[in-house]
């Protein structure tokens, strides 16, 4: 691909998320395989370089990159907008809702897609009902952090306190989930709307069911199956509830719906969506497209292909 097609191209990494490091590696991965395709490209840490240097560079396009706060939840999309520099996946208020698990599994369940039941907890909420509610175990996680940062799995009630007191570390309030006990999943899925289409679904299996940052990116004790092992019927089912998933929250360009598969019944559960999933040698969405047929080069070309503005210029004057 000429690098004509493309112009300058910008490569947002790093930031200044609990996921970091882990947006570096991503980063550091994309730049290389638009470089190794004749693309313009130039990295641009937005955790060390500000926004006068950002518009100074006056990039083409926005490869965003950049994991977490201030990169996934829609800021640095509005950034964009309005520098008017196209950029790749969701827009700012899917981006925005999207990295708000809470927010999230509202708008879920007024569509009537099957998602955990949960709560929102603050320091001043009275825990004494949540377990009898939920049931245990129970999951509590930050609803703005990603990469299980923050999450605790809760086995004995006098768990939860200490549980929602360290996410309370990471946000201005805790989830609390119901624990769904089957098989995760994850659904990549590449393009917007009803263009929108599902790459083969990745089963994980986690040493002890734990999939925490140890066992995403640093370990090589996880185990990963794509395609699941998944009869078509139910492949297809899951397939078309994590696209319903996206869809709902206007998603667009390229993101990850995490799934759970109720064992006694093989129903499927929404988690959440990744709006700016990883791209480090670890990570599910380039594993998927793997399986097919798309090799990683092919697949970052062609979210950079996507990129574009979602908000419409304006042509009024103060």
């Amino acid at each position: 691909m000429d690098e004509i097609d493309f112009g300058k191209v910008g490569v947002l990494y790093g930031g200044t998320s609990a996921e970091r490091e882990v947006s570096l590696k991503s980063g550091g991965m994309v730049l290389e395989a638009l470089k190794r395709q004749g693309v313009n490209a130039h990295a641009f840490d937005t955790g060390a370089r500000g926004l006068v240097e950002l518009a100074a560079e006056k990039f083409d396009r926005a490869f965003i990159a950049l994991h977490g706060r201030f990169g996934e939840d829609g800021a640095m999309q509005g950034v964009l907008e309005l520098l008017r520099i196209p950029y790749t996946g969701s827009g700012v208020m899917a981006s925005s809702v999207a990295m708000d698990k809470v927010l999230t599994k509202r708008i879920w369940e007024g569509a009537g897609l099957s998602t955990p039941i949960s709560v929102a907890l603050t320091a001043d909420s009275d825990l004494s009902g949540v377990t009898t509610d939920l049931q245990l175990p129970l999951f509590v996680k930050p609803p703005h952090e990603g990469s299980s940062i923050g999450v605790t799995k809760v086995t004995e009630e006098n768990q939860l306190a200490a549980a929602v007191a360290l996410a309370l570390q990471c946000d201005t309030c805790a989830l609390a989930e119901q624990f769904i006990d089957g098989r995760e999943l994850t659904v990549a899925i590449l393009g917007e709307g009803m263009q929108a289409r599902a790459l083969p679904i990745i089963e994980i299996i986690a040493p002890g069911g734990n999939y925490d940052y140890q066992n995403k990116y640093i370990g090589n004790a996880t185990q990963y199956v794509c395609p699941a092992a998944l009869d078509s019927e139910l492949t297809e089912a899951i397939q078309h509830l994590a696209l319903q998933a996206y869809r709902a929250l206007d998603c667009s360009g390229w993101g990850r719906v995490d799934v759970m598969l109720r064992a006694r019944d093989d129903k499927p559960f929404l988690l959440e969506v990744n709006t700016s999933p990883g791209m480090t040698d670890h990570s599910l969405v380039p594993m998927a497209a793997r399986a097919a047929g798309i090799t990683y080069d092919a697949l970052v070309l062609e979210i950079l292909k996507m990129a574009s503005l979602k908000i419409a210029a304006s042509g009024a004057r103060a």
